[in-house]
């Protein structure tokens, strides 16, 4: 019966149980969680879960196992720390009363269909499916930037690889709006950049600002990291390049 139905999915933590005027029930994440992993089961695009790759204020990442290997993001937005991630979050910026629910379901549609756009010609993860907050995607095997060693010889091509990353974006619609060193990943093939729920379209009001912020985030990164290899460099200039859909070297952009 219902009852006892919901006392198992308490004891599960899929939901918790609320009595102040009278007794209720509401949903957890791990319940939420389990939603989005029956569809996928279902749908045939996940057979099992495994380890975590990484957990996170924002997003669980689970390995998953099916015709491929592949990741699994469930978004957490919303569930901790939800004012500050509401003022941040464009998508959620419209709306006062927002769950935690929306917008973490939010968050996945706009990962999914920004990987859907970008997929073809910027190196990100294939998206697979999405579901809810959860988003099915290709497993990346690299190294986060933010813990790779570079040879000195590989600095500025590498520091290059991310900036025509950014720049193909761009020319395909979108700014990041986020980019730092943890959301690249720094493979044998090249880089690829992944954690993409809080892009925004080119003609968003921000969009330039955003845009020189990513710049700005990811030479800041090498600067600090190989000062002897990248210089200082005119940020604004190789910002308003990418903008106008020219091919951006670093060098070319070190102040004098």
């Amino acid at each position: 019966n219902v009852d006892y139905r919901l006392d198992r999915c308490e004891r599960w933590g899929l939901v918790e149980r609320k009595t102040i005027q009278y007794e209720g029930f509401r949903l957890t994440f791990e319940g939420y969680d389990a939603l989005a992993l029956h569809t996928f089961a279902e749908r045939g695009t996940v057979d099992a879960v495994g380890a975590p790759l990484g957990v996170g204020k924002e997003s669980n990442v689970y390995e998953v196992r099916s015709y491929t290997p592949l990741a699994l993001k469930f978004h957490r937005e919303g569930y901790t720390e939800f004012r500050e991630v509401n003022r941040e979050r464009e998508y959620t910026a419209d709306r006062e009363h927002v769950s935690w629910m929306y917008t973490a379901r939010k968050a996945a549609e706009r990962e999914y269909g920004a990987l859907e756009t970008l997929y073809s010609d910027v190196s990100v993860p294939q998206p697979v499916d999405h579901n809810r907050h959860a988003v099915v995607m290709e497993r990346i095997d690299g190294v986060e930037l933010a813990r790779t060693a570079l040879e000195s010889e590989q600095v500025l091509p590498v520091l290059d690889l991310v900036l025509a990353e950014v720049a193909g974006a761009y020319d395909a619609g979108y700014v990041h709006a986020d980019m730092s060193e943890y959301n690249v990943f720094v493979t044998e093939a090249g880089v690829v950049v992944f954690d993409w729920p809080q892009a925004v379209p080119t003609d968003h009001a921000n969009a330039r600002e955003l845009l020189e912020r990513d710049v700005e985030n990811v030479v800041g990164y090498f600067r600090r990291k190989y000062p002897h290899q990248v210089g200082a460099v005119d940020v604004r200039t190789l910002a308003e390049a990418i903008e106008a859909g020219e091919s951006v070297a670093v060098a070319d952009f070190f102040a004098e």
